[in-house]
């Protein structure tokens, strides 16, 4: 049995690295013996889990279908023996699907913490900025913004962030600053991002939506904030998109007292899968330091 799941757990990782080799080092194994092991229960299944070439690895389609099939499995043990030591160490892989935008500002200057705190816990930070599919890639927990769209998965909310309107201080000293949203208009804006082409600004239950035209539009949100302070406009984001921006005094937050809304953020789990302790113990962790950075409401 040990050995069995010593060689689905040697192909998962096979699987999700694309590597024999990195497989074998994770899992403290040579690679010839690495693929000796999934020779062997190719042999013992009837069927060829993966396709081997000098360039890559990849899996067949029974291999596709197998992983999905094992995962679960896999995972339901790592969640049993962990309740059976009464919630001790966590250990193995926790796989974190996240943007690249929300990975470099919010997970990775606090991931440090939270892996000091597990030490036997490795964490495989998978950087996309597609929405990925969660059981197929093997996401343990994926951190998503604005509206969900998959309606199967398990979503826990990690916040709301309010959006604000930014321009970096030698923009205002040549374009001035807007008093007021009509004044938008005379401004540079830089178009795309959570709002579109339409910013609403609402203000002591009065409502102004502002269509907005820029000379500059803009696909990824991390694109639109390295704009604003580069001086090419106005942009709006999340608080959490430019705050240290705004720290470091590099932009400046404008028309404060009028509220554009907030964007909501998630961590989804695999539908139909119990979530990993690891996955549960990371989005509290995410939860409770971005909470105490912006000073949110429990």
């Amino acid at each position: 049995m040990s050995d069995k799941l010593s060689a689905l757990r040697l192909f998962t990782r096979v699987a999700r690295t694309g590597s024999f080799s990195r497989a074998a080092r994770e899992l403290d194994l040579s690679q010839p013996t690495a693929s000796r092991i999934i020779a062997l229960l190719e042999q013992e299944l009837g069927t060829t889990l993966v396709t081997r070439t000098t360039r890559a690895v990849s899996l067949t389609d029974a291999g596709i279908a197998y992983l999905e099939r094992i995962q679960p499995i896999l995972d339901a043990l790592d969640e049993a023996e962990h309740m059976v030591r009464g919630g001790g160490e966590i250990r193995g892989a926790l796989r974190v699907g996240a943007s690249s935008s929300f990975a470099s500002r919010a997970i990775v200057p606090r991931l440090g913490v939270f892996i000091d705190s597990h030490p036997a816990l490795r964490v495989e930070l998978l950087i996309d900025d597609r929405r990925q599919d969660l059981i197929g890639e093997g996401v343990d927990v994926a951190i998503r913004t604005g509206k969900l769209t998959d309606s199967s998965a398990v979503a826990k909310k990690v916040g709301s962030w309010p959006l604000v309107l930014v321009a970096a201080p030698d923009y205002l000293a040549r374009k001035g600053t807007p008093a007021h949203p009509d004044e938008l208009a005379e401004h540079s804006l830089i178009v795309g991002g959570p709002l579109g082409t339409t910013w609403t600004f609402t203000r002591n239950g009065s409502e102004i939506p502002v269509k907005v035209f820029g000379h500059l539009v803009v696909s990824a949100s991390e694109v639109a904030v390295n704009a604003a302070v580069a001086g090419l406009g106005l942009a709006v984001g999340t608080i959490l998109s430019f705050h240290h921006h705004i720290e470091a005094g590099r932009l400046v937050r404008l028309l404060p007292q009028w509220q554009l809304g907030e964007l909501d953020i998630h961590a989804l789990y695999p539908s139909g899968q119990t979530p990993k302790p690891a996955a549960k113990l990371f989005t509290d962790f995410l939860i409770q330091e971005l909470r105490s950075l912006f000073k949110l409401p429990s």
